[in-house]
Parts: structure tokens; sequence; C-alpha cells
């Protein structure tokens, strides 16, 4: 492979004019694609095997074009201090906002509290449903000025009035100041690395076309594939971090290269050759990491890793292709300031801080491995504790009307009133429906944890009816996920009465369902995806110990993260300093996209890392020596990009939705963990104690996996004709040296 890159690294240098057109075409070419593309699909997010979903079904066979499925949006009427709204002066002012929010368009049915019984035994709040033939998605402008207008009437008559339900719910959004503070941090980090400002921006400039090729595909191919809006958020996410991190390595190794005395095109050649198989092998692991969603047996997050994997190609692809042409255009740009100005040679200094760090842990492997783990366990704790759930409108800030409408409601129905049930009740096989539907009314009402049942709503037919069953507890309290599971275990003896069947579902019980389904697909999950790396990382680095320790190393990190992420978000511990105004369950998704993300971005620095260190032993250095030697050479470049990664994911935290804050903080969490522990200790650690034996492999197994010379071994005759006297890797990173002896090259070993 080494071979095969370094011959598209040369060539995309010497006809560098060429692949920039190349991709300057099919970026046009996939914006024009995009533009002439039919709209994406609706968000139509379903849990297949779930009875929530099953019951979802059942609605719109026995309920069609009803509207069930539509934006709701509850207005809460709350009476001034002292007064009830049952006041006649009250009254008519609770009934002309219903009235006006009524005549809006696209509105099915708008229920007067007082005609609904939608008013609190202390006559103190009241709430009007209005229900909408769309989702809430799909509502018009009109649609809305309409309803915030009723709510303007009524707080202009000196009544308190917020708007609930899903009528006013926007996608999150991850845009803000923070985002714009985090890529500003990114692009510090990529200056101070490599002290050159066309090296810090070639990396952001090339992430900028891989996710904007990636994203403009997805647009693209979106209704042929059934690709919604939400899948691109995945895709750029990820597009940016791995974009950035693979330009960042194949530029780090051509500034070594030429500190070796290698010319601008067999810099290039021998960088993409080297680093460019590590891009490649790393692409492949969050390819494997983001296909094996599909294991979650949910079609919506199958896709967004689909979109993701394919948005990651095309940065591999930039990577070995696009990077090298820049830098054809940038020979000497990119290099340090010494460099360019001729004096790379007289500022030579000590060890690096990589070299003095990796000495370290040499010198004391078991006491730093014993603390690195200890400390990662200590963190992961808080784990044991997670309870996933869909945080709603009780998770947001009290400065929105969501919020303030849900607590209002809690204040005056009780706190389950805000996450109540659906039951759809299947009279089909029942001799007596009405009798079945009343039998079903008097088990659901007896059942432990049920505030109330609203009466039956039949469908035309006479053969289904609709439920709502109000909880005592709120929609993400534990009790309440009691409560389904209870009511459902009362199905099998309803229907040996009756002969008819329900089905529990609505957005709480959705959520439940969904929470449960993600946790059970999370072990199949990790397997699949660590099963298949641990295969690529033995071929790549023709050993057994060496992927066995990436795989622990990440299932570490990732826990310690979920750890944090339960400590903040769950338990409240610090949050406050990150505007976390309400705790609540994990996101049900968070440990799904953490262990896809975080492990792709663990194996690109484990990848970096330890080719390097794998290299140096190919190429004659001990196994302590080749510690030494690959850290020293690779350790800064992956400080920098866990640091860049690190301001990215920490944008997110500024967020006022409580999702994107939990992402934000949880990849930030998971890279620092990952890079600084795992990576940084754990790995040289772990390789110290192993010594020769890290690379041991059986024969028969070494017989069979594939051969892949990653480490360069083939273009070694390269380095060998570098003058003796080349400064190696004082162009790296800094203008300061890794030692000569722990970068030297001596030819290959044949090991």
């Amino acid at each position: 492979m080494a071979t095969l890159l370094y011959r598209l690294g040369r060539f995309s240098f010497r006809r560098r004019r060429y692949v920039l057109l190349l991709w300057i075409a099919v970026l046009a070419a996939m914006g024009f694609a995009a533009m002439k593309a039919p709209d994406a699909p609706k968000d139509e997010f379903s849990i297949p095997g779930t009875e929530s979903q099953r019951a979802f079904d059942l609605l719109d066979e026995r309920f069609p074009g009803s509207g069930v499925d539509g934006a709701v949006a509850r207005i809460v009427f709350g009476a001034p201090a002292g007064e009830k709204l049952t006041a006649a002066e009250n009254r008519a002012v609770v009934e002309k906002a219903v009235a006006r929010a009524a005549s809006g368009p696209q509105v099915l049915t708008a229920v007067n509290p007082f005609q609904g019984g939608a008013v609190s035994q202390d006559a103190a709040t009241a709430y009007a449903t209005v229900s909408y033939t769309v989702t809430g998605g799909d509502l018009t402008d009109a649609t809305l000025e309409s309803l915030k207008g009723a709510v303007a009437d009524g707080q202009a008559a000196g009544l308190t009035v917020e708007i609930g339900g899903d009528a006013l719910t926007t996608r999150p959004a991850a845009g803000g100041i923070g985002e714009v503070v985090g890529i500003a941090l990114a692009a510090i980090v990529l200056l101070v690395t490599f002290g050159s400002l066309a090296a810090a921006g070639l990396p952001l400039l090339t992430a900028v076309v891989g996710v904007g090729v990636g994203m403009l595909s997805i647009m693209a191919l979106a209704s042929t594939f059934g690709l919604s809006s939400t899948t691109s958020t995945l895709a750029m996410m990820l597009g940016l971090a791995v974009g950035i991190d693979y330009a960042v390595f194949i530029v780090s190794r051509y500034r070594e290269e030429r500190a070796r005395g290698h010319e601008p095109s067999e810099a290039v050649a021998i960088a993409t050759g080297t680093a460019g198989s590590s891009v490649v092998f790393a692409g492949l692991t969050v390819v494997i990491a983001l296909a094996g969603l599909f294991v979650v047996g949910i079609p919506t997050l199958t896709k967004m890793g689909l979109a993701a994997a394919g948005t990651v190609v095309v940065a591999v692809l930039v990577a070995l292709t696009l990077v090298p042409a820049l830098l054809g255009f940038f020979q000497r740009a990119v290099l340090p300031r010494a460099a360019r100005r001729g004096r790379a040679k007289a500022r030579q200094r000590g060890p690096s801080v990589g070299t003095r760090w990796a000495r370290l842990v040499l010198r004391r492997p078991l006491p730093i491995l014993a603390l690195a783990v200890l400390a990662l366990v200590a963190i992961a704790l808080p784990a044991l504790d997670l309870r996933l759930g869909t945080a709603g409108d009780e998770a947001k800030p009290t400065s929105t009307t969501e919020r303030r409408a849900y607590d209002d409601l809690a204040r005056g129905f009780g706190a389950g009133f805000n996450g109540p049930l659906t039951v759809v009740v299947d009279t089909a096989a029942s001799d007596d429906p009405a009798a079945a539907i009343a039998t079903t009314i008097e088990s659901l009402a007896g059942t432990h944890g049920v505030v109330s049942v609203s009466p039956a709503r039949s469908n035309p037919a006479g053969d289904a009816a609709l439920l709502t069953v109000v909880p005592t507890t709120g929609p993400s309290d534990a009790a309440t996920v009691d409560l389904v599971h209870a009511i459902r275990a009362e199905r099998s003896a309803v229907e040996s009465v009756t002969g008819a069947t329900f089905q529990v579902t609505g957005t709480t019980a959705v959520n439940i369902d969904m929470a449960q389904k993600v946790q059970g697909a999370l072990v199949p999950y990790l397997a699949v995806v660590v099963g298949l790396a641990f295969l690529l990382l033995m071929a790549l680095f023709r050993s057994v110990l060496v992927p066995l320790k990436a795989a622990c190393g990440f299932l570490l990190s990732v826990l310690a993260a979920l750890g944090a992420v339960v400590a903040v978000f769950q338990w409240g511990w610090l949050a406050g300093l990150i505007g976390l105004e309400q705790t609540g369950p994990i996101m049900s998704m968070m440990p799904i996209f953490m262990v896809g993300i975080v492990f792709g971005l663990a194996m690109d620095y484990e990848v970096f890392l330890v080719t390097r260190v794998r290299e140096a032993y190919i190429h004659g250095d001990d196994a302590g020596h080749a510690i030494v030697s690959g850290f020293g050479h690779s350790s800064r470049v992956v400080v920098a990009a866990a640091l860049i990664m690190m301001a990215v994911f920490a944008g997110f935290v500024s967020a006022t939705e409580p999702m994107i804050k939990m992402v934000g903080f949880g990849l930030a969490t998971a890279v620092l963990l990952d890079a600084f522990v795992v990576r940084m200790t754990i790995v040289p650690a772990v390789l110290a104690l192993l010594g020769e034996r890290a690379w041991w492999i059986p024969r028969g197994l070494d017989k069979v996996l594939p051969r892949v010379d990653v480490e360069g071994e083939a273009l070694s005759g390269s380095r060998a004709s570098v003058p003796s006297t080349a400064v190696d890797g004082a162009l790296s990173m800094d203008p300061g040296c890794v030692e000569a002896a722990s970068a030297s090259w001596a030819p290959a070993s044949g090991r």
C-alpha cells in the first residue's frame, strides 16, 4: 500500500493543477446536482420491532387522516394572583384567545378548556389543546402567527399565557458563538503547532472541501435513498473532524521529510506513502464504526451512519490527493519560519516533549499504567447509574415558553400530565367492542401510578379506540417506565376476558422503547465494531496484543466519558459551570453516538502513534527505543489534533439545547481522556511492559493475514539516500529537534 500511495502522492504533486481543478469540478458538479435534486423527504422516525411503533402503525390503519400524528399546541393560561380563570372577565379572555388560535390555517380542532374539562381544581390554571393537520415542521408562518397572536391577546389582558406541545418544536441547531470560538481556537492550535499560516490553513481548507463534497452529495442523493435533512448532522461533524486530522498528519510528515533533506516532490510522495497509509486504515476504522450502526435497528440511525461514512471516505480521498497537490503550491510556505529562512540547522535543541514523556513512561511503566487505569475507572463509575431517556420541555431553559408551560401544567395538574400515554385498543376480535373498551379502561384506571383515563374515542369502523392515560409521575421519571411495563403486563389478562387487545404508545412510550432498544443493541454494536477493527489492526500492525490493547483502551475511554456525562447531566455535578438548568436521563442515542464517533477518533490516534513506533521498530530500533522515537515524531501532532477536536466539540457546550450541550460535552471529554490518558499514557506504558512481545503474532496467522506495508518499508531506499547530516524531525512540528539518536533511520532489519 505504501508504494501505491507513494506513487499517488507524487502524481498529485506533479499534476497539482489538474488535481485541484478536478476537485473544484467535483464540488461544482455536486452543487449543481444538489440544486436540481428534489426536496429531501420529511423526517420520519421509526423504531421497528417496538410496541410503540406497532401502535402507531395500527393508528395509521384504523384512524386514517385523523390527524393523530399532527402537531399539538397546548395554550396554558394562568390567572393573576388571587384570581380564578372561571371569573367572567378572565373566562372571556381565554375563550377569545382560543377562538383566535382556532381560526388559523391547518387547525384540525381547538378544544376550549371550559368545555373540555381542562381547568385545574383551584381554577388558577387551564389549557386549550389545538391540534393541527400537519406535523410541527410543516406548520406555515401564518399558522404560527395565529397561535402567537392568541397568546399575545391573553397576555395583554393580564393573564399568564405560555405555549407547550410540539407545535413550536424546531430541530436542535448547533450554531452559535461557542462554535465560532471553537473553530477559532482550532485555527490557533494549528498556527501554534505549525508556525505557518499556510500549514495552518491547508488542513482547514481541505476539510471544508471534503465536507462540502460530502454534504452536497447527501443533498443530491436525498430523494433517491430517502435521506432526510437530519442525516447530514453527523456527516458534517465527523467529516470536519477527520478531514482536519488527516490533513494535519500528512502535512506534518511532509515537513518532517523536508527536514531529512528530501526535495518537495519526494517529501510529498513519502508523506503520502507513510502517513497516507495510516490515513487509509484510520478511515477504515471510522467507516466500520459508522456502518455498524445498522446493528441498532433504527433506520434513521443507519442512514445517518452510512451518510457520515461516505463523508469520511471523501475526507480520505481529499487527504491522499488534494493535500499533496496543495503542498505542491505551498512547498516552502508550509515550513516553519526558521526553515524558510534557511536556519533549520542553527536552532538545535534538546529532546522534544514527546521524547521526554516517552522516556518517563519507560522508566516507570507499571505505576503510570496503574494510575491511568484507576483514574479512568473512577471517572467511569457513574456510568453504572446510566439512565437512558429523552429529555423534553422540562430540560429546556426557563427562558423558553415551552419550559414555562411545562412547569405551569405540572403545578396545576400534576407532573404526569406532561407525559400522557396513548393506548390503542384493538377490538376487531371482540364480540362486544363496547364492553371490551370499558373493561380496558377499568383495568388501566386501577393500575398503580395512573391518575386518570380519558373517555374512549372510537374510529368510524368501531373496531378500534383511543385512550389517554395520565401517570402520577413525569415523563422522564423512572416510575413512569415501570408504569408502562405494568400496563403492558396487563394486556394478556384483558385479552383473555374480552378478546380485545391494546398497545401503548405516545411520546413517552416511544422514548422508553427507544432507550431499551438502544441499550439492548449497545453490546452487539460494540462486538461488531471492535471485532472488525481488531482484525483490521492485526493486519496493520502484525500483532495480536497491540490491537487487544487498542480495544481495551477505547472501552476505558468511552466508559469514562459516559461516566462524566452521567455525573454532570444526570447527577448535576458542576452543571452550573456549563449552564445546565435541569438534570435528567441521558439522551438515548448518546451511548451509540459516543461509541461510534469516539471509536473512530480513538483509532485515528492509535494508528498514527503506533505506526510510527512500529515504523522505527521495523527499521532497526529495539522495542524501547522505537517507543521513544515513535512518540518523539508523532506525539505533538496527535496532541494538536486532539486539541483541535476538543475545541470544536466544546463549542457545542454553549448551545441552549440540552441535547446539543450533552453531545458537545461528551465528545470533548472523550477526546480528552482518549488522547491524553489512553493513547499518550497507557499505550506507551503497555508497549514498554510488553517489549518485543508487543509485535508477536502466531506464524500461521501471520501467513493468513494480508501484508500491508503501512510502515513504508518498501520506501526505505528513499530514506537511505538522505544525507546523514540531515536534522531528523527538526521541521516536523517546532524549531526544536527530536534527538538525532531517536530519529535516525537504519536500513530495514527484516523484522
